[in-house]
C-alpha cells in the first residue's frame, strides 16, 4: 500500500515532517580560500529537531562552490592548485574582456572553477546529525572573494 501524494496546500507538519529553512553567513578572507562548514551545518541539523531526513546546502552565489572531502591542509593545498591548473585565471576568458561583458571583478575563473565543484549538497541525516564518512568534510570554495556570503539551509525530515 502507497502513501497518497501530498497535494499543494498540504499541511506537511500535520504529517510527521518538520521543515527548517536558514541562512548560514560566511565571511571570507581570501581571493581563494576553503571554508569547513561541517559543524555549523550540524549545529543547525541538532537545533531543527530532525531525527531522520536530508538537509540541503545551497551556495546563493555563482563563485562560492560546495563540495565534499577530506579536510587536510596537504590535501586542502592540492584542490586549491588543481583548481588553478584546470582552469587558469587570466587566459584571456570573454567575461574578463569588456567587449564582451559588463564584468570588471576579472572573474571568469571562478565562475568556471565553481561550475566544476557544484553549488548544492544533499546529505542525508540520522538521529539528528549527518551522516558523513570518517573523514569527510563539507567544504565551501571561495573563488572570488573576500566577500561576505550566504548559504541555504533546508532541513526536511522527521
Amino acid at each position: 500500500m502507497t502513501s497518497p501524494a501530498l497535494a499543494v496546500g498540504d499541511d506537511v507538519a500535520a504529517q510527521g515532517f518538520r521543515f527548517s529553512t536558514e541562512t548560514l553567513r560566511l565571511k571570507t578572507d581570501a581571493r581563494q580560500e576553503l571554508y569547513n562548514l561541517t559543524d555549523r551545518v550540524n549545529g543547525a541539523v541538532r537545533k531543527s529537531g530532525v531525527e531522520e531526513g536530508f538537509v540541503i546546502v545551497s551556495s546563493l552565489h555563482t563563485t562560492l562552490a560546495l563540495f565534499v572531502n577530506e579536510w587536510q591542509e596537504a590535501l586542502l593545498h592540492d584542490i586549491k592548485a588543481m583548481l588553478n591548473q584546470v582552469i587558469v585565471p587570466g587566459r584571456g576568458y570573454r567575461h574578463d574582456d569588456p567587449r564582451y561583458s559588463d564584468c570588471d571583478r576579472q572573474n571568469a575563473h571562478a565562475h568556471l572553477q565553481a561550475t566544476l565543484l557544484g553549488h548544492t549538497l544533499s546529505l542525508p541525516i540520522a538521529r539528528r546529525a549527518m551522516l558523513l564518512g570518517q573523514f569527510q568534510a563539507i567544504i565551501a570554495a571561495e573563488l572570488d572573494g573576500p566577500r561576505t556570503r550566504d548559504l541555504a539551509l533546508q532541513i526536511v525530515g522527521r
